[in-house]
């Protein structure tokens, strides 16, 4: 990975912590732990931290709150820990700018793993590819409008909404769920299929634009993604 990463975990339970920082350290991360907010914060003004593994039931305040702070004036990645695995939590943790969610109990080995995807989709493509890395994505949000390799997109509100969001963290796979509840205003309402109908046709508009690339992963068995590279 080159220089040594700064880890930041944030947990009130000290055998868990003791852990996620054991697991972490044997992959040659430098780790901080602390379990309130308020130390955290402390330690993201005093110095640089590449991301945040945070609990969201701490004794001072959720996490969901202080994550929802901390996106005013950072764009860390940020992992969510919690003793919850109901939906709306994964669905919450995401609509705030959460870059994964594990439920405990967990692995510290998958958590690893987790840390280590987060920061590499972080870090973006490798210097070999970063002449073809630049989106050729523009999004007005507020005149809803979209601008593909210089081509207007005449899209639907579903497929804007959900465009916008894959555009916000390319290469992040979504599962048809989380669109699901990310996208559409009434999900309880729609059905897994009508994802994937709203994908088809947002891919093949873009298609026209620009025939020679598929700008969205499909990945089977669990949802889709916006290509990084182009």
């Amino acid at each position: 990975m080159g220089m040594t990463q700064t880890i930041l975990i944030v947990e009130d339970e000290p055998a868990i912590a003791d852990n996620i920082v054991y697991a972490l350290e044997t992959e040659g991360f430098q780790v901080h732990w602390r379990a309130t907010t308020v130390e955290a914060q402390g330690v993201l003004d005093a110095q640089s931290v590449h991301l945040v593994v945070l609990d969201v039931g701490l004794p001072d305040r959720s996490g969901f709150d202080w994550c929802r702070d901390l996106r005013k004036h950072s764009n860390v990645p940020v992992i969510f820990l919690t003793a919850r695995s109901d939906e709306i939590d994964r669905v919450v943790g995401l609509e705030l700018g959460g870059d994964d969610y594990m439920a405990k109990p967990f692995s510290p080995r998958e958590l690893t793993a987790r840390v280590k995807a987060v920061l590499r989709r972080a870090a973006g493509p490798s210097t070999a590819a970063e002449e073809c890395a630049a989106s050729p994505i523009q999004i007005d949000a507020p005149r809803m409008k979209v601008i593909y390799f210089g081509n207007a997109l005449d899209l639907s509100r579903y497929e804007f909404r959900m465009l916008e969001l894959l555009a916000k963290r390319p290469g992040r796979v979504y599962t048809r769920e989380q669109l699901m509840h990310l996208v559409w205003e009434a999900p309880e309402a729609s059905m897994e299929r009508t994802v994937d109908t709203h994908i088809k046709t947002l891919r093949a508009k873009m298609r026209v634009a620009h025939p020679e690339i598929d700008p969205i992963v499909t990945h089977r068995g669990v949802g889709y993604s916006l290509r990084e590279v182009w």
